[in-house]
Formats: C-alpha cells, sequence, structure tokens
C-alpha cells in the first residue's frame, strides 16, 4: 500500500526479512560496548518481540541477513579470527536454529547457499582461504568437499553465488579480481581491467537467476564507474559513471605501481598518481598515505577532492604496507602482534624510495593517515622525524599501552589479536618500543596537524590532545604543531556532506601550507 507501518526499531545493525514478508529478524547495537551483540524477532503487526540470541563473548560481534537465493536466513558471530554461523529456512521463521560450524580458535569462515549446498569460504588449511561445500542436511567437516582449492598468492576475499555461475572476489599482487566460475562447465576466468593500478568490487547483486553480475570499479585516474558484466558473452557495458565537476580530463594525469624494497629485502607495493607535466626531478610535492593494519586493504581509488592536490602539481602516493590485507593473510600477519614494527619500517622505506627515485624531497613530502593510520604517523615520526616535512594524523591511536591495558574501553579486549595484551609481559615490551606516545623524545619534529573528536567511541579524542600536550613539552623545533578538536563529530568525521569538505580542505590547506603552495 505505500503506508509506513507504525513499528519503530532502534539501534539496529542488520536485519532480514522471512519469505513470509511479516517476519523481520534484526540485530541491536549495544549503546556502551557498540558491540552488535543481540537477534530480536518480530512480526508486523503485532507486539510481540522475541530476543532470539544473545552473544555473551565480549570479543564476538553478531549479523544477521538473508542469501541472494532467498532461501536461508543467517546468523554470523563473529572476533578478529574467528566465526560461527547458525541458519534456518527463511519460509519458516519460527525453526529452530542450527550451527553449521561451531566457533573455533583461529577459524574464519563465511556462508553463500545454492541448492542443496553450503559453499564455505574457509581459512581452515588455508591461509588465503579456499572454498568449500557441504550438504545443507550435515554440513559438518566431514562431508566438505573442495570448490576452490586455497592459492598461495590470492586471498579470496568473498563467494557471490548465482544460479549459474560463482563469482570470487580475490586480491593478487596487491590488486583485486574478479574470478567466475560456470558451474555448467566448471570452467573459470578473469574479468579483464584495462589499467594497471585499479579498484574493483562487487556492487549488491540482488538477482539470483541471471548471468548478469554487476560490479564498481574505478583507479587513482577513473571515476567510480558502474559494469554490468555478461558472465557468458564476457562483455562489460557501462551503465554509469560519477561526473567529474570542472572539466576533468584522465588523459593528464598517469598512474603506475612501484615497489619499496623494505629493511628485511620485502617488496611494499605503492600505488602512485601525478599530473603528467610533473617533473620527476625531485622538486615536486608528495602527500603519502598509508594505513597497515586489521588486514584492511587500502585500494587505489578515485577522489574529485584529490584533484585539488594533483592540480597543483602534488604527487599522491599510497603505501600498501604489511599489517594491511593487500597481499593475503600472510602480508597482514607480518604487520601485527609481534611483527607490527615491519608497518613503520615498511612505511620509512616507501618514503625513501621515493626520495630517492626523485619523485619528491625530505622538504616536500607530506604524510597522512587515519586511526591506526594515524598511529603510523605517530610511531614513523618518531623514528625518522627527518624525513618528513609534515604530519597529517586524524583521530589517531597513539597512546597505545595505556588504551590496551584499561579493559573497562569499549573495544580493548577485542584489539589483543591485533596488538597484543600488554598484561603479558613481552607483549608490553614490544609495544613500548613503538606506541608513539611512549616514544616521543627531545628531537626536532616535522610540522603536525592532529585531528581529534570529541564523540569519537574507537578512538577517545583525549589520545591525540596527550600526544599534542607531549610534543609540545619535548620537541626541539619551532614547526607548527596544531591540535583540532571537532566538537560534534565522532570517529569517522563529520557526518554532513558539506562538513565533510571543510573538513578535507582544512586537511588541503594545512598541507599545502607546508608544501610551500599558496594558491
Amino acid at each position: 500500500t505505500g503506508e509506513l507501518m507504525p513499528e519503530k526499531i532502534e539501534r539496529a545493525d542488520s536485519l532480514a526479512w522471512a519469505t513470509d514478508n511479516k517476519t523481520i529478524f534484526y540485530v541491536t547495537e549495544d549503546a556502551v560496548t557498540k558491540r552488535s551483540d543481540k537477534l530480536f524477532r518480530h512480526v508486523l503487526g503485532s507486539d510481540k518481540t522475541d530476543l532470539i540470541y544473545e552473544e555473551k563473548d565480549e570479543l564476538f560481534d553478531i549479523g544477521t541477513g538473508r542469501t541472494r537465493d532467498n532461501a536461508v536466513i543467517m546468523l554470523e558471530a563473529f572476533s578478529k579470527t574467528s566465526t560461527e554461523t547458525r541458519y534456518i529456512p527463511a519460509g519458516n521463521p519460527d525453526a529452530e536454529w542450527k550451527t553449521i560450524i561451531p566457533r573455533q580458535p583461529d577459524h574464519e569462515y563465511d556462508v553463500a547457499h545454492r541448492g542443496n549446498l553450503f559453499y564455505i569460504r574457509t581459512n581452515k588449511g588455508a591461509k588465503n582461504f579456499r572454498v568449500m561445500t557441504a550438504p545443507v542436511s550435515d554440513p559438518s567437516e566431514k562431508n566438505w568437499k573442495e570448490f576452490v582449492a586455497h592459492r598461495p598468492a590470492v586471498k579470496i576475499e568473498g563467494i557471490d553465488l548465482f544460479a549459474d555461475h560463482a563469482v570470487l572476489a580475490e586480491w593478487e599482487n596487491g590488486l583485486e579480481q574478479i574470478e567466475i566460475i560456470d558451474f555448467k562447465t566448471s570452467k573459470t576466468h578473469r574479468v579483464q581491467f584495462p589499467e594497471p593500478v585499479y579498484s574493483v568490487n562487487l556492487s549488491n547483486n540482488r538477482e539470483f537467476k541471471t548471468s548478469v553480475v554487476r560490479y564498481n570499479y574505478q583507479s587513482l585516474t577513473t571515476p567510480s564507474s558502474i559494469f554490468d558484466y555478461d558472465m557468458n558473452t564476457r562483455q562489460a557495458t557501462l551503465k554509469k559513471q560519477t561526473e567529474v565537476p570542472g572539466g576533468f580530463d584522465k588523459a593528464n594525469y598517469q598512474s603506475e605501481r612501484v615497489f619499496a624494497t623494505a629493511s628485511d629485502g620485502t617488496k611494499i607495493p605503492m600505488s602512485v598518481v601525478y599530473r603528467r607535466n610533473v617533473k620527476l626531478d625531485g622538486s615536486a610535492p608528495m602527500l603519502l598515505n598509508g594505513y597497515g593494519s586489521y588486514g584492511i586493504s587500502i585500494p587505489p581509488s578515485f577522489s574529485a577532492a584529490r584533484l585539488a592536490l594533483l592540480d597543483r602539481g602534488v604527487i599522491f602516493v599510497i603505501a600498501h604496507i604489511r599489517g594491511g590485507g593487500e597481499l593475503g593473510e600472510p602480508w597482514r600477519d607480518a604487520g601485527r602482534m609481534m611483527n607490527k614494527i615491519n608497518t613503520f619500517t615498511d612505511f620509512i622505506a616507501c618514503g625513501e624510495h621515493l626520495i630517492k627515485n626523485k619523485y619528491t624531497s625530505k622538504d616536500r613530502l607530506v604524510i597522512q593517515g587515519a586511526s591506526a593510520g594515524g598511529m603510523l604517523m605517530g610511531a614513523v615520526a618518531n623514528m625518522r622525524p627527518d624525513l618528513f616535512k609534515a604530519v597529517v594524523a586524524q583521530v589517531p591511536f597513539v597512546d597505545v599501552l595505556n588504551t590496551m591495558l584499561d579493559a573497562s574501553l569499549p573495544l580493548t579486549t577485542s584489539e589483543y589479536i591485533e596488538w597484543g595484551n600488554p598484561n603479558e609481559k613481552p607483549a608490553y615490551d614490544y609495544m613500548k618500543k613503538y606506541s608513539p606516545y611512549d616514544n616521543v623524545h627531545r628531537a626536532d619534529y616535522p610540522a603536525m596537524l592532529v585531528k581529534v573528536s570529541l564523540n569519537d567511541s574507537q578512538v577517545p579524542y583525549w589520545e591525540g590532545t596527550k600526544l599534542v600536550a607531549k610534543l609540545r613539552d619535548y620537541k626541539t623545533d619551532h614547526n607548527p604543531l596544531l591540535l583540532k578538536v571537532n566538537m560534534g563529530a565522532g570517529h569517522g568525521g563529520a557526518s554532513g556532506r558539506y562538513d565533510a569538505y571543510h573538513e578535507t580542505a582544512f586537511d588541503y590547506a594545512f598541507m599545502l601550507w607546508q608544501m610551500g603552495i599558496m594558491n
């Protein structure tokens, strides 16, 4: 009828409809801990709301959803390193929830459904994941059959199922890939992309009985572009491309992939973009961005706002350092826990490579990172303050030891798997070596802009504030040291569209000032 129902659900994080079109399952977020921990069932038009499941383990969150074939509702409990999935038939909302695979330490998996089979993307015996099938009637491990084998150089990020095809989202050599498997012929192929540096991800493909998969393609020089790809004919059709105001012409820009050599000999990929008229003689200003935590991959995607830098002659670089996920799970493991310092030395190696190869110089190199990337900024500023002209650290996680020793904070215990548990002496001693706040020392530091948000529940505002206060006491230079507090924002910064633009403009103004660009 188009009428709004009177029911109102608050703090819902994910939801799934039963196929009766009146029963809804939804997960709520706890207001204090920020964990998604309760699953409810509600029938429209009734006062009845049932608590179906509550996740008691504070290391786990939960989420719910319906499979693409509309046959199954899933409930997934997940920590940083473990998963447990339950399910019911979507047509029987009162059914008893069954567990597909009980949670086990260091076992991560997710499940898709087609016909009488579950397709399980699992890291059991497969660091970069493989795909197994299991009968719905008994999906225990004894009934698993291999569908896609593990490959040491390819990480399987996800699997989407259609009536006649399976679609794999993968990372290989630091680039995203889409692989198609034809169920009828068992033949596989990869979608081909035109540029050496790009980002691609599967869109929200809702149809199950279709030969067309939709994906979003972009690069450092190509705006976000939606394609429909026919998995039978292998033809891609552009459906929409984001318009870029101001007469943008991608032919004016050059993107490339270069590699730095880390202190242990590891090759670190970087994605680079600049205007074609920029001279690579060491005189160009540069913005070097990095993150390198949680296995999160930073794709080389397009930014219209970034053109304000590129058109002023700035070279933009993403350092795909260890701790991220660009080269698979081993890449992540090489930059977390007792290997975390690799993240920082990788970033320093990237800066040194770019200077040595005449992309920029020390007095024109500005670096930027947010959240865990803000930790990166603080760590490298302590380790090599001479290497950078300026640092922009946004909502930075910099008081590592004090935060990780305070189990009352919402995210502390769930973060042990990333940084270590400082209640254990080896982890404490290692974290103390790099924690930015604990390693501020008497030295000439680069110019710094530290930005915090008053309502940040993930990285409290006092972390960056404490860092600035300590720097003011210790640093021996007269370079600018700015603290900007956003009084109305959370961890993600300003939420309004134009407020976000104002924040970006502020950051760019600081960067350009430090680069010596005043127009």
